[in-house]
């Protein structure tokens, strides 16, 4: 029978290192256009892997992990903290590119995450736009926190300048958002389902698109623990805690949250949900929450069967 391999990356700004299990080589490469090209050429050189891993680290990945599955080998990416909790789980402490590495290898061979094809060239396009997007939003933020903390008038204004040029490129993001959303033509239908639902607007069917294609593939209970709405018993013993979020795709659930919270206003069927909660006695948050996991699932309903907003959907179970 031939042999499983499964191999780890450790990604960094300078380096790759590579670790092969079951054979335990490991060799490293410069995060370079030339280092990722000769790691494509040593990876195609050996039997094809059952799975090449590596962590999601803020992008430094992209590249390796575009040239590797460009390269026809089954590559993904996984939450870093997953892969640190599997090595606390082994005993193993100590934190080195080499060691992490191995960890991502043994990872691959023990838990063996379902693989899925990376994101298409618009998808990408689209997800960069929206990190973008919220870079310059938080930028917006940090100034104006700074400028009612500067007693100097000529500090306020090169503040209120520089709030004015970001606040420029944020129309200007939002407008490429659109455009990029407009003349995709594989996502028309989605786009025109997700558009007729009220308090859902450019930015959360933005993140659907880029951020949660699953949606409309799952059922209820599955999409609302991937992007961590879903919620999970805290009990032991005799004590009974509080229930709570946790997990998921962060990105994913703020704009969800911001989404649900217009929708309170300007959705019937969420605003009624809303209302019903608090005067049944749940806290303003805790009832956000649960409008959050409402509105998540009418849409993975309505993309499941191509159905438009319609007050019917409002039966759906929370």
């Amino acid at each position: 029978m031939s042999q499983e391999l499964f191999i780890g990356i450790d990604v960094s700004k300078a380096t790759l290192d590579v670790a092969v299990l079951p054979t335990k080589e490991s060799w490293s490469v410069p995060n370079t256009d030339k280092g990722i090209g000769d790691l494509v050429e040593r990876l195609r050189q050996m039997p094809t892997p059952t799975l090449v891993l590596m962590e999601a680290t803020g992008g430094l990945e992209r590249q390796a992990l575009a040239a590797i599955a460009a390269a026809g080998l089954p590559a993904m990416a996984v939450n870093p903290r997953n892969v640190r909790d599997f090595a606390k789980s082994l005993g193993v402490l100590a934190k080195t590119d080499a060691i992490d590495a191995h960890v991502l290898a043994l990872f691959a061979d023990r838990i063996r995450p379902a693989w899925r094809p990376l994101p298409d060239e618009d998808t990408q396009a689209l997800e960069a736009l929206l990190v973008r997007r919220r870079q310059v939003v938080e930028m917006i933020t940090a100034e104006k926190n700074r400028l009612g903390a500067t007693p100097s008038r000529r500090v306020k204004k090169d503040i209120l300048e520089h709030i004015k040029w970001l606040q420029r490129q944020l129309h200007i993001t939002d407008y490429d958002l659109d455009q990029t959303i407009k003349n995709t033509p594989v996502w028309k239908q989605k786009v025109d389902l997700l558009n007729s639902v009220p308090g859902v607007g450019r930015v959360m069917i933005a993140t659907v698109l880029s951020q949660l294609p699953e949606l409309g593939t799952l059922d209820r209970k599955q999409i609302a623990a991937l992007v961590g709405v879903a919620p999970f018993n805290r009990d032991s013993g005799t004590l009974r805690g509080r229930r709570s979020i946790w997990g998921g795709r962060a990105a994913v659930r703020g704009v969800l949250y911001m989404s649900a919270l217009a929708a309170t206003r300007f959705n019937p069927i969420i605003r009624s949900f809303y209302e019903r909660l608090r005067k049944g006695g749940k806290l303003p948050k805790v009832a956000l929450v649960a409008c959050m996991r409402k509105l998540l699932t009418i849409l993975n309903a309505m993309l499941k069967d191509r159905t438009p907003w319609t007050h019917a959907i409002s039966e759906v179970s929370p």
